[in-house]
Order: C-alpha cells, then structure tokens, then sequence
C-alpha cells in the first residue's frame, strides 16, 4: 500500500537552510537503492523498483519550484503545489 503523503522537510544549521528533503509516495520498507542527479542541487532517490521516492535537496536557498516541479515531471508526478513547497520558499 502506497503511502500517498508528500511533504518537504528541511534541516537548518546555525538558522540557515542547510537541506531538504521531499517525500514522494512510498511504500513500508522502501530504501534508497540508487540516485540521479537531474539538475544540479537535486538527487532523486530510487526504490527497488525504480520509483522515485524523494528528492534530495542540497542547496535549498538557491533552487526554484520551477526546478523541483521540472524534475517531478520528468518522473511523471504532478507538480508541487504552492503549500507544498512554502517551507522552501519561506526559508
């Protein structure tokens, strides 16, 4: 059974943006087996079966929506919505 939650975490370090993370879909058990690197300061993180199952941020204070909303689409997931990336942008 999926998990159909997708929501953004982000790690600060001394008050800044340091990381971020945005879940995807998954499945109780799902680990990272393999990444991709679509654009520079995003890794998408891959189950088993090849699903996408999150996002790596690395540079959360210099990537754009449009960028993540341009890797979900490569992945044929829908957008992010404004809500879901708000503590990206307000960070």
């Amino acid at each position: 059974m999926n998990t159909p939650c997708r929501y953004l975490e982000i790690t600060f370090r001394n008050g800044k943006p340091f990381a971020a993370y945005f879940y995807l879909a998954r499945q109780p058990g799902d680990v990272s087996v393999r990444t991709q690197q679509p654009e520079p300061g995003l890794i998408v993180d891959f189950a088993t079966d090849g699903r996408a199952i999150g996002i790596e941020i690395t540079s959360p204070t210099s990537i754009s929506p449009e960028a993540i909303n341009r890797v979900l689409s490569g992945l044929h997931e829908p957008p992010a919505s404004a809500e879901e990336l708000h503590p990206l942008v307000a960070a």
